[in-house]
């Protein structure tokens, strides 16, 4: 008996154990690097996960020109994120709560989701990869990837690096602090 509950103890505790090891937070870096061009538009940047299979399974954000300009309304040049808009983007009616934003400056900024986040109780146990896209007016378009294994174990960081449009991206499981 006492064995048994010894065990029993030993079993709980390693549970437990294994339960704050789990990451809480699924975050998502993206470096917008500062351009020396002489005409300066900030890029629009889209972040979605996607299946084995290429297909987008969770849109992460998008960020574009949120108001009306002369030239039209910012969402005239959505379908030039190419790839987020085939597998995505013409099927949204933006702007879309909790993914869509502002176009952001240059430097790093962080994305943050809790992963008991709704966007990732449709990912079962698997292979995705995390794409992040840019394209910018009067400038160039750049894709970068981070394949991944779902879900996520604590503390493990994935980076990639961009060349033009894009700086250092990472996608890291955390924990709040």
């Amino acid at each position: 008996m006492t064995r048994l509950l010894c065990t029993l103890v030993t079993v709980a505790f390693s549970v437990a154990a294994y339960a704050d090891e789990a990451p809480k937070t699924f975050d998502v870096s993206v470096e917008i690097p500062k351009l020396n061009v002489s005409e300066y538009h900030r890029p629009y940047i889209a972040v979605w996960i996607q299946d084995s299979n290429r297909k987008a399974v969770a849109n992460i954000a998008v960020w574009y020109q949120m108001k009306d300009s002369k030239e039209g309304a910012g969402t005239k040049w959505l379908p030039d994120l190419r790839q987020w808009w085939r597998r995505s983007g013409r099927s949204l009616e933006m702007p879309v709560d909790g993914v869509s934003g502002a176009s952001r400056p240059a430097g790093k900024h962080t994305i943050s989701l809790p992963v008991s986040d709704s966007r990732f109780k449709v990912l079962s146990a698997g292979k995705y990869e995390l794409i992040v896209e840019a394209s910018r007016e009067v400038g160039g378009r750049e894709v970068v990837s981070i394949p991944f294994q779902w879900p996520l174990s604590a503390g493990q960081s994935m980076k990639a690096q961009g060349s033009d449009e894009l700086g250092e991206v990472v996608l890291s499981a955390g924990s709040p602090k």
